[in-house]
């Protein structure tokens, strides 16, 4: 079957507004055809030289666990693993609303299918080195205009769409087909409006 677009979404898995991205682009993907595939990058990697508000330095350094799960899953099990982990995790954090434990980890691996000795990894440097490079694959073509989430349509790089609820239906699609549009047009770089204060993520 033919595809109608090749999406590359990189999250940070703490993130709220990546996982409202993820469930936009899981709406899109129940309606046309495109190719979606779910990578790494890490808002604590982006942002541990920079100067930030102590509550958003707090959540920075808070971060790196749940990005450091992803990453040990992704080298030990592949790349392939990212999505199905980052969708159990994502429901518990985002969702349900759960702090980021040991405890969480071990049941998001669980219902992934993974090693649930992988937990650990969320408190370890051991993979790093990966969650590094995929940080800079995702990032290197924006440069200082790079956050999360972040997609490769068609291989041309976006910050965003940034949303705070997620489309559904008929307008997931829209959505999409304005964003694909956009960034077709060499000419454009930004667009912005004020943001609604309150996120629905489910």
């Amino acid at each position: 079957m033919e595809t109608n677009g090749h999406v590359v979404l990189y999250v940070d898995p703490s993130c709220p507004f990546a996982w409202i991205t993820s469930r936009w682009l899981s709406e899109v993907q129940a309606q046309i055809p495109i190719e979606l595939s779910i990578r790494l990058m890490s808002i604590s990697v982006l942002n541990e030289d920079r100067d930030l508000e102590p509550w958003y330095r707090d959540f920075n350094d808070r971060a790196w666990g749940p990005a450091r799960l992803l990453a040990a899953a992704a080298e030990t099990h592949g790349e392939q693993v990212i999505g199905d982990l980052y969708r159990a995790l994502g429901r518990r954090i985002h969702v349900q609303r759960q702090d980021f434990a040991a405890e969480v980890a071990v049941a998001a691996l669980a219902e992934a299918g993974l090693l649930t000795s992988l937990a650990g990894a969320a408190g370890s440097t051991a993979y790093d080195g990966y969650l590094r490079r995929s940080h800079l694959e995702a990032v290197e073509s924006l440069g200082d205009e790079a956050g999360t989430p972040m997609i490769h349509l068609d291989g041309k790089p976006l910050f965003g769409p940034v949303l705070t609820q997620i489309p559904r239906g008929e307008q997931a699609v829209a959505v999409f087909d304005a964003v694909r549009t956009l960034s077709g047009c060499s000419a454009w770089a930004d667009l912005r409006r004020p943001r609604e204060p309150q996120l629905v993520l489910s």
